[in-house]
């Protein structure tokens, strides 16, 4: 409440043994969700966070948009700009992932089998199944980086943000694909030229630097890169 309409509401997180499922319970009862150990543990648990967030601003009737994440060893953190009017949007649902092929997807209701393998899955949630980053609001920000002295770091985490902001929910490691095709890894950028190349939409992510967003599923990630 004490945010103006328009505001940005900054949340730190550092209870990570328990927005990485070490404790479901206390999980469900300060986030409202439970998550689940994958290879983007650190989304999952940043949706967990957004997603409390986005439960407690609907009694208030506020609405919120998720400008900025970061992940860092030690806490998670989230940026949301505070508007003063319902929400109209739920962005409240859950992450499916298959323990079998590692299939993943946002879903809004809870499945009980994988699409592609027919395996048993695991649900976290539920939690903001939104858009993590405001494209806009970070290209403001690029822009007057000349304007500052700032970490090379800093930069390339805004750049990847940029990239990132439209594309889909959860993210896949090279690590993860490698170990399934009992392979080395490919560079990063040549995976994602790959996918670009079989139509696909594909960009690194800020939150791991081995991993990349696209809207292939894995069994299409698998055939492209085995070619």
């Amino acid at each position: 409440r004490a945010t103006i309409h328009g505001g940005i509401l900054s949340t730190t997180a550092t209870d990570l043994q328990v927005l990485h499922g070490l404790f479901r319970d206390a999980c469900k009862r300060r986030y409202g969700g439970v998550p689940v150990k994958t290879e983007y543990s650190n989304e999952i648990a940043i949706r967990l966070i957004l997603g409390c967030i986005r439960v407690i601003a609907a009694r208030l009737d506020i609405e919120i948009i998720p400008l900025f994440v970061e992940t860092d060893l030690h806490y998670y953190r989230t940026y949301v700009r505070i508007l003063n009017r319902p929400d109209q949007n739920e962005n409240i649902g859950y992450i499916l992932h298959c323990k079998t092929c590692g299939n993943r997807k946002v879903i809004n209701e809870q499945e009980k089998s994988c699409e592609i393998c027919n395996g048993s899955v695991d649900l976290a949630g539920p939690l903001w199944i939104g858009q993590l980053f405001e494209k806009q609001f970070l290209e403001t920000i690029k822009d007057e980086i000349p304007n500052y002295t700032v970490d090379k770091n800093c930069e390339k985490v805004i750049s990847k943000s940029i990239l990132e902001s439209e594309k889909p929910s959860t993210y896949f490691t090279l690590d993860e694909i490698a170990s399934k095709m009992k392979v080395s890894p490919l560079r990063l950028d040549r995976a994602i030229s790959k996918l670009e190349s079989n139509g696909f939409v594909a960009s690194p992510t800020s939150l791991n630097p081995t991993g990349f967003r696209t809207n292939a599923r894995i069994d299409q990630i698998l055939e492209i890169f085995s070619t």
